[in-house]
């Protein structure tokens, strides 16, 4: 369990990585492109920001969850780690296809995978609550 947390956080970051740069270098030209008018270009860049953002706070989230599940795996991280891995998915991946396609339905998607982060942080205080530390 603690491996996968750990494996998933890891890939969340690089992958973080490497959409932030995109969105600084090549999202940032290509919009320019696409046709849109400079406040939708401006806000398509600023949503680009809060998925990468989002991302690489719950990659460190699964970081986190996976070095406290090495030391005292519960099924309370399990839940954390899911939530943070769907949530993240749910949220950042919705923004990104939203800011490429410019499908705005999927703002509508969007707080599902923020409930889904809620209730990440939340299995982490419930394991934090719970653990017994000497």
């Amino acid at each position: 369990m603690a491996r996968r947390i750990l494996l998933v956080a890891a890939l969340m970051g690089s992958l973080g990585v490497i959409l932030g740069a995109f969105g600084a270098h090549a999202l940032e030209s290509a919009v320019k492109d696409w046709g849109l008018a400079a406040d939708e270009q401006a806000r398509r860049l600023v949503t680009w920001d809060v998925a990468v953002r989002y991302q690489m706070y719950h990659a460190l989230a699964l970081l986190a969850t996976g070095i406290l599940a090495v030391h005292k795996p519960t099924k309370s991280l399990v839940v954390a780690g899911a939530a943070f891995t769907l949530g993240t998915l749910v949220f950042s991946g919705c923004l990104y296809v939203l800011v490429l396609s410019g499908v705005k339905i999927l703002g509508a998607v969007v707080p599902l995978g923020g409930l889904g982060l809620i209730v990440g942080w939340l299995a982490l205080a419930v394991a934090a609550w719970r653990m017994k530390l000497e």
